[in-house]
């Protein structure tokens, strides 16, 4: 970060077990104002249905605690569950953003999906598009875009005052660190990116984007950056750019996709929308066969 963020937010999680996915409620002590972090539109893929049970809690949370909403922000088009940010910007009119180089995955995953030259890779569908470094206020609480590219193209990290949300670079000590491994994904980037972090004051709160539970334990997503540093597994057995990426990839290739990469992308890109429906009034979900290389489903284990 340029210089210390002001501020003390309090922060709620809420960890949905179908994909592993915590959201944030972020907010200012003072002036009650919020914003909501990576909000999860439930999809179940056996019937193809949604339903915004996950969303509504947030909503639920911010009016149950007087808070004044103000931003709707994703990390990154994630790969393992639907955003809900188009839907909670139709139910409060508040601004979505994400990083800048939204566009560029938009544009690697319009090739993959084939979609026609309308489709717009200019990510129109934010009304915000974040700069590495740029501020703006959560209340009174400072915020920092941090540019955190190697699990994606485009993720980025939101430092607001004395905690930063590290989406998919960082998870809980126990467990490590993210896959590099998706279209557009970079190992080399990942450990640039995480030092980023770890360059940090030690006490500075960590709140990651998913818990995968190792050795069947409740669900947990907040850390520090010290312990990150003395306590990541990860980080421990990899002390070097060149230890790491061969740690990382070595692992990445015993990972199977994520069930859902080829449904949620394509929401994701859209901003959270899903697909406009065709002549029958049905929407429907594009899967390109083959696409992605990765081990077979039924083999290797969680990211």
């Amino acid at each position: 970060m340029k210089s210390e963020l002001q501020g003390f937010p309090i922060v709620q999680g809420f960890f949905d077990k179908r994909t592993f996915s915590v959201q944030y409620v972020v907010a200012d002590p003072e002036t009650r104002h919020c914003a909501i972090i990576d909000p999860v539109l439930d999809f179940d893929e056996k019937s193809g249905s949604t339903a915004t049970w996950s969303a509504d809690e947030l909503l639920d949370h911010v009016r149950k605690e007087g808070y004044r909403l103000k931003w709707i922000l994703d990390t990154h088009p994630h790969a393992d569950h639907f955003s809900a940010a188009a839907y909670l910007k139709g139910k409060t009119g508040v601004p979505t953003a994400i990083g800048e180089k939204v566009v560029e995955v938009q544009k690697l995953w319009k090739e993959i999906y084939n979609y026609p030259d309308t489709f717009p890779t200019d990510g129109s569908q934010w009304d915000k598009l974040f700069v590495d470094g740029e501020r703006f206020k959560i209340g009174s609480c400072d915020v920092e875009v941090m540019f955190t590219p190697g699990h994606t193209l485009a993720s980025i990290a939101y430092g607001v005052g004395d905690a930063i949300f590290v989406h998919d670079t960082l998870f809980q000590p126990d467990f490590g660190t993210a896959r590099a491994d998706f279209p557009g994904g970079d190992a080399h980037a990942l450990w640039r990116s995480i030092q980023r972090i770890l360059a940090l004051p030690d006490d500075t709160r960590v709140f990651t984007g998913h818990d995968y539970l190792p050795g069947g334990r409740e669900p947990a997503w907040e850390s520090t950056v010290g312990q990150q540093k003395s306590e990541n597994i990860h980080l421990k057995e990899a002390k070097t750019e060149a230890e790491f990426v061969a740690l990382r990839q070595a692992r990445d290739r015993k990972l199977p996709m994520p069930k859902l990469i080829l449904q949620s992308l394509q929401v994701n890109i859209r901003g959270g929308r899903l697909p406009d429906p065709e002549s029958n009034g049905q929407r429907y979900l594009k899967i390109p066969l083959g696409a992605l290389e990765g081990v077979p489903w039924n083999e290797g284990v969680p990211p």
